[in-house]
């Protein structure tokens, strides 16, 4: 499930089922130029640098190690396709849209429950893990993954139903989605 971004000189090309990040530079041969590493996170939220101070439950801290399930049960080059399908799975069975206040208390436990974890927690399992929390109280949010250029960068977050971002700097609108699952025409 490949989607892409023309920001004119550059065309980025996500592949959601193997999470593989393609680049195509106008005016070049037509053979895909090699993204840079991608960037997981933003500059402006450094994951991992500064300790979150709310208070962090057992239930986020689940939804952190079902993504960490989720993404090591099969093989590494479809995880990014497993994450997505989870997502969906667990908007699915949402009936009513989180508060901005419900949703901004579930990222932050999420953050804060990240503080103990051994792996690898950057927006893509924080994201994924608030989905999660908030779908097994049946509360709806849109989860977003989207691409910035210049350096070419990868972020994923939450918006509440209205479109507002959920404990996210606004910078983050720089980032043109991708995909998004959850949002009501995804239903």
């Amino acid at each position: 499930m490949e989607r892409a971004v023309d920001f004119g000189h550059v065309l980025v090309v996500v592949d959601h089922r193997t999470g593989r990040v393609r680049c195509q530079v106008p005016g070049r041969s037509p053979a895909p130029v090699v993204a840079p590493a991608a960037s997981w996170g933003s500059a402006e939220h450094p994951a991992g640098i500064e300790r979150p101070r709310e208070a962090w439950s057992l239930s986020a801290a689940a939804a952190l190690v079902a993504v960490f399930a989720i993404k090591r049960a099969g093989s590494r080059a479809t995880a990014m396709h497993r994450v997505t399908t989870a997502i969906r799975v667990a908007t699915s069975t949402c009936r009513r849209p989180a508060t901005p206040e419900q949703a901004r208390s579930a990222v932050l436990a999420v953050r804060r429950g990240a503080w103990l974890s051994p792996g690898r927690t950057a927006c893509l399992e924080e994201s994924a893990a608030a989905v999660l929390l908030l779908a097994a109280r049946r509360l709806s949010v849109t989860w977003c993954h989207g691409v910035a250029p210049d350096p070419v960068r990868l972020h994923a977050w939450v918006q509440t139903e209205d479109g507002g971002l959920v404990a996210e700097p606004e910078s983050t609108r720089a980032y043109t989605p991708v995909l998004v699952i959850g949002d009501r025409s995804d239903h």
